[in-house]
């Protein structure tokens, strides 16, 4: 079974570095040979997250822009939750960073209407 044995918790800056590497070396992908070619203990699941959510050079942090809330709040109402699909049409944006904004933005107007109320 694949979760013997296997690191779980925060990840340290060495294990950031492996997995750096081995994506260089390796190209995104065949998540199950990750763990093992770079030398992990952690499984494929979490390596392909920490890539995808932290790592992948192209991400983009910091705020959204005004444009992109609105692009995001459009396609949520089109899409719905389907985070993927809205992340994929903002650039450097992750799926996991479009689901939490949205849901901390429409938490912030939830509290809000019911102070005002």
């Amino acid at each position: 079974m694949e979760s013997l044995g296997v690191r779980k918790g925060a990840w340290t800056q060495e294990e950031d570095v492996l997995l750096r590497k081995c994506i260089e070396k390796y190209g995104e992908g065949k998540w199950h040979l990750v763990p093992l070619r770079a030398g992990l203990n952690r499984c494929r699941k979490s390596c392909r997250l920490r890539w995808l959510n932290y790592l992948k050079p192209d991400i983009k942090r910091g705020e959204f822009a005004l444009d992109e809330v609105d692009l995001m709040i459009r396609l949520h109402n089109l899409l719905g939750n389907r985070w993927s699909l809205i992340a994929g049409r903002l650039p450097g944006r992750t799926a996991n960073d479009v689901k939490n904004y949205r849901h901390s933005h429409h938490f912030k107007k939830e509290v809000q209407f019911q102070e005002e109320g």
